[in-house]
């Protein structure tokens, strides 16, 4: 039917049709099997900049500024239940944290003013809400990055001392069997706070942004940088960084924001940086989060200018899919979520996006291959597993398998999450169970929990069964 009170010319009229039929075509296609589906938004007492899954399938998160003196927050998926942890007794704001092999968070560093880092660190017991004081470190660190190490040790770079730009430039390396710290004073560097630190193939630490000059770190006696390739694009603060199978992929960043990504394969003979397809447009202040399905979300951010413009909100999601070096716009989800947002994968495959800057709210991305058919079920797995091992998966869909992700616990802030990883088992299927392969040494799986998924023919994940991959 054309507008009432209008004479269309013949041209005119085929215009108007075909646009109704691409109007149409574009509401069928915003289904939730294709673009996903967002949750109502959800009130929370405290900002979360700071956010982690534990062992147990909560969710930690403690809060920006003052609310760093804050008691953490649980958050339970399952049910929505709000409660606290117990309080390290310091402000944790502006922390690096990461999860040793026994499911413990070690946060080191903390806030005490913009630019001016605490010299604490401390270990939590997500099993028993407490906290453990360490031996303080060499200086203060504020926004240092935390690494594991393929036998659980951790090591700990940059954050600022007291005031901008006055970097800690030593790496520690945290004794994980003594709770002890060594100083790599071999390693003087100075380099951003926060940065992308992976444990590569090789058993070095691999920095790969913000700044261009990507480098090497050896974290054996007193440590030692080497330089590394340059990126291609330049500089790429509050851009995150993820690690998939041995691949690094740098997503958007900088300011002004771009859209562009960049990718390493730290398994190469000599590794080089390549761009591939860019986002569907620029970003900075995103995040970025591994599915079970080997695809890469991103969520939020700004693409406009400056430090953290809310004047240009990006609200759509979008995934990349590296097999077929893709991007697919999704839904939109209502708050922005710029400097200080953070976002994690949960155990049911759905994704938790949360906080910015005093944004005291979430909201729970569930992703298309969540409406695409019946989850696979995993009847029986093991709990542990070891390196260069096999182990059996009981599954009444074995013969509807395309693919085993092993996925690290999130522990993320700022754009960066220092624990995610995302490995792919090789398995075969069998009647009614699949023998999976766990990766080859702890440098490509480093000792921890981890999340294990079985994803069906259609895209469909199962629930992630915890797995623990444990030290030497």
């Amino acid at each position: 039917m054309k507008p009432i009170g209008l004479t269309l010319s013949p041209r005119a009229h085929a215009v108007w049709f075909l646009g109704l039929v691409l109007l149409a075509t574009s509401a069928r296609a915003q289904t939730p099997a294709q673009v996903g589906r967002w949750s109502s938004v959800m009130n929370w007492p405290i900002t979360a900049t700071h956010l982690s899954l534990l062992p147990d399938g909560k969710v930690m998160f403690f809060g920006e500024f003052e609310e760093g003196d804050l008691p953490p927050m649980r958050w339970d998926p399952t049910t929505g239940a709000l409660s606290t942890f117990a309080s390290p007794g310091y402000n944790i704001f502006c922390s690096g944290h990461s999860f040793l092999s026994n499911g413990k968070m070690l946060v080191s560093g903390g806030h005490i003013a913009s630019h001016v880092g605490l010299d604490d660190a401390s270990l939590f017991d997500f099993a028993t809400n407490t906290w453990t004081r360490l031996p303080d470190m060499n200086n203060g660190r504020w926004y240092p990055t935390n690494t594991t190490l393929s036998n659980g040790d951790v090591v700990v770079t940059s954050g600022e001392i007291a005031g901008p730009g006055d970097i800690n430039q030593i790496p520690q390396r945290f004794i994980a069997g003594t709770n002890t710290w060594r100083t790599l004073t071999s390693a003087q560097k100075n380099f951003p706070y926060y940065p992308k630190m992976f444990l590569a193939p090789n058993g070095r630490l691999f920095y790969a942004g913000s700044l261009r000059l990507s480098l090497w770190l050896d974290p054996n006696g007193n440590g030692a940088w080497t330089n590394g390739p340059q990126s291609l694009f330049g500089g790429r603060n509050y851009g995150p960084a993820v690690y998939m199978d041995g691949k690094v992929l740098i997503i958007g960043g900088s300011e002004p924001p771009t859209a562009t990504m960049e990718q390493i394969d730290l398994t190469a003979a000599t590794p080089a940086w390549q761009y591939r397809a860019a986002m569907s447009i620029r970003r900075r202040q995103h995040n970025a989060v591994l599915l079970p399905d080997g695809t890469v979300l991103v969520l939020g951010g700004s693409s406009g200018p400056g430090f953290d413009s809310a004047d240009f909100p990006v609200y759509h999601a979008e995934v990349y899919n590296p097999a077929t070096n893709t991007w697919t716009s999704l839904a939109s989800n209502v708050r922005y979520r710029g400097y200080h947002s953070t976002a994690l994968l949960l155990p049911d495959g759905r994704v938790l996006s949360a906080g910015g800057r005093l944004e005291r709210t979430a909201e729970i991305y569930s992703p298309p291959y969540l409406f695409k058919g019946a989850r696979p079920v995993v009847t029986a797995a093991p709990t542990t597993a070891l390196p260069a091992s096999t182990f059996t998966i009981t599954t009444p869909d074995a013969a509807n398998i395309s693919r085993v992700s092993l996925i690290a616990l999130s522990s993320v802030t700022h754009t960066f999450d220092m624990n995610q990883r995302l490995l792919t088992l090789n398995f075969t299927r069998n009647t009614g169970s699949l023998t999976v392969t766990t990766p080859a040494n702890r440098n490509l799986a480093p000792p921890g929990y981890y999340q294990l998924f079985i994803v069906n023919n259609a895209g469909v994940p199962s629930y992630g069964r915890r797995l623990r991959i444990p030290p030497p």
